[in-house]
């Protein structure tokens, strides 16, 4: 049940209640990634609506009582009846109704993760109005399902850091037909989904390549070297690599892209992204920065293995305790991306 707070202080008094009982409730919840709501799993109250119904009648039927008014007798059972028939047909749009969470594809930090779950109903109605939501984020999505069929609901996440994340804990609802009671449940899925590193906005050009060890092949001065097709200019190109007659023309620097030259590899090495550290002025910061300088050089790593790609290039990634020999197509960009996001 969401408390409703009547003061800002009051709100901030209950927040940390919340949260503990927020956390109570969901370590109780198995976590699962299908469930089929029952009785037990489905909860009602009244809204603020359903309040107010229940006011309104108990007026209506004080005043019949009073005045001995025959149609204001009629009246407040007619509206009494409708309200207790709305209660059941709005806990039953959510008793016996299936929900799937199909397996979550990785995303990028910082990125909506949109999580898609199948709703599945055998009864011979359509279930209306039925919304799902993060718990906590109060951002709804809303579908029906038809009778004795399904239909796909999504919702958005988003996850701020790398690595393994248990997707949230959900929570979908109904307030069908009348809107005077709310219906709900609180669902807990066992899925994980991988988030890697949020790419660089403006990485620098990718690095020359390495010679191949034990290569016969001589390699090119980096000076000759060909290039294949253009690119907009980002900070840090050198100036022998902007294409200055486009640029005349159409006052948007552009520069050339190079590919790594026959005899070369392409390594993306965490050790030579190019970026170092400020000097700390305590221990504590020192952890910070060298956090800080780690995930901007994974930052910066996932910016060039999506250049790489782009580019249909073979590339080898370099990170301390993980060596992805040089490859190329999806399955090795996930490889690496895998490794950014595990590192």
């Amino acid at each position: 049940m969401r408390i409703r707070s009547f003061t800002p202080m009051t709100g901030k008094l209950l927040d940390p209640m919340r949260a503990r009982f927020r956390r109570w409730f969901e370590a109780r919840l198995a976590p699962s990634d299908s469930i089929t709501l029952t009785q037990r799993t489905v909860y009602i109250l009244p809204t603020r609506a359903g309040f107010m119904l229940f006011v309104t009648l108990m007026l209506l039927l004080v005043g019949a009582i009073n005045y001995q008014l025959n149609l204001g007798y009629l009246l407040t059972f007619l509206l009494g009846g409708s309200a207790v028939v709305g209660m059941h047909v709005c806990h039953g749009t959510l008793r016996g109704l299936g929900l799937h969470l199909l397996p979550p594809q990785p995303q990028f930090a910082r990125a909506s993760v949109v999580l898609e779950v199948v709703l599945s109903s055998q009864s011979s109605s359509v279930r209306h109005g039925i919304g799902l939501s993060v718990v906590g984020l109060n951002q709804w999505a809303w579908n029906d399902v038809p009778a004795q069929g399904s239909s796909t609901i999504q919702v958005a996440w988003q996850p701020l850091q790398r690595g393994w994340h248990r997707v949230p804990t959900l929570t979908a609802e109904t307030r069908f037909p009348m809107g005077s009671f709310r219906v709900w449940t609180v669902w807990r899925p066992a899925s994980n989904v991988l988030v890697y590193p949020a790419p660089e906005a403006h990485a620098p050009p990718l690095p020359p390549g390495q010679a191949r060890s034990g290569g016969a092949a001589l390699r090119h001065a980096r000076d000759s070297g060909e290039y294949d097709g253009v690119r907009a200019y980002r900070r840090g190109d050198p100036l022998k690599q902007i294409v200055w007659k486009k640029a005349a023309h159409t006052d948007h620097l552009v520069s050339r892209e190079r590919e790594p030259q026959e005899g070369e590899e392409l390594w993306l090495d965490f050790n030579r992204t190019g970026i170092t550290a400020a000097a700390p002025s305590n221990a504590a910061g020192e952890a910070l920065a060298k956090q800080s300088i780690t995930e901007h050089k994974l930052s910066r790593l996932c910016a060039w293995v999506l250049q790489a790609d782009r580019l249909g290039l073979d590339y080898g990634l370099r990170l301390p305790g993980k060596v992805v020999a040089p490859g190329s197509a999806d399955a090795h960009k996930r490889e690496c991306l895998e490794a950014l996001a595990l590192c």
